[in-house]
């Protein structure tokens, strides 16, 4: 099994979802979305971990990003997974984050970096906010939670699709459908959340009272069908 078909196969047990669309790609634009899918599910599985306390999340998280940050192309898969050794032993880390080197590797070298960037910029964002156990107190605090997880994410595909075939995208779209996304996943999993301690609402049980009502979502939708059939952002949403 080379590299592109083991990654498609942890694909598949990670997300029934998006391996049908991702391995569906030309060949080069699935590895490095594919590449891009897996090393951020590893960074969102150390984000999501029932066991870790936030501290240590934390830490792990600007411990992969600083990882990402020395990566080169084609070297040696080792560096990419220090220090995750003794956490894996304590608590159990999944495949799919003790893998990230593999996935890091999996992607052009052409776009690699870029993956890489994105994912070290994620991670340390999700740092931030487990230190702040996801407090949003207001719009802002929406505003930049949502960009973090998920309008990156739209930016980052609107690099890869230029990067491809030369296909521009409105990167101010991109990332307004991945914050709207992202609001919509937040009111439906906030029983899970509350849950692992992380709750995005006021104390009164309401999002802070902002843009991101039900009708600007599915605005927001709207807008972007276009972007969706050409570039297809939705890949990298979140599903079972």
């Amino acid at each position: 099994m080379n590299p592109s078909e083991y990654a498609l196969e942890v694909l598949k047990q990670t997300s029934r979802t998006f391996y049908i669309p991702i391995s569906r790609l030309p060949s080069g634009l699935l590895e490095a979305v594919a590449s891009a899918y897996l090393c951020m599910r590893a960074i969102d599985e150390i984000e999501d971990h029932p066991d870790l306390d936030n501290p240590t999340k934390a830490k792990l998280l600007r411990l992969l990003s600083l990882n990402l940050q020395a990566a080169e192309p084609g070297a040696s898969l080792e560096p990419l997974v220090y220090g995750l050794d003794g956490v894996n032993g304590l608590y159990g880390l999944p495949e799919v984050t003790l893998q990230i080197g593999d996935w890091a590797n999996l992607a052009p070298g052409a776009i690699a970096p870029r993956i890489w960037d994105a994912t070290a910029a994620m991670a340390d964002r999700m740092a931030y906010w487990a230190e702040v156990n996801w407090t949003i107190r207001n719009e802002s605090d929406l505003n930049r939670y949502t960009f973090s997880v998920a309008g990156a994410v739209g930016l980052l595909l609107s690099d890869l699709w230029a990067w491809y075939d030369g296909t521009q995208t409105n990167r101010s779209h991109a990332i307004g459908f991945g914050r709207g996304l992202q609001t919509v996943n937040i009111i439906r999993n906030r029983r899970e959340d509350c849950a692992r301690g992380a709750d995005f609402s006021q104390r009164d049980g309401r999002l802070p009272r902002c843009s991101f009502t039900p009708v600007a979502i599915w605005l927001w939708l709207i807008c972007m069908s276009s972007l969706c059939l050409l570039a297809r952002p939705w890949i990298f949403v979140k599903f079972p």
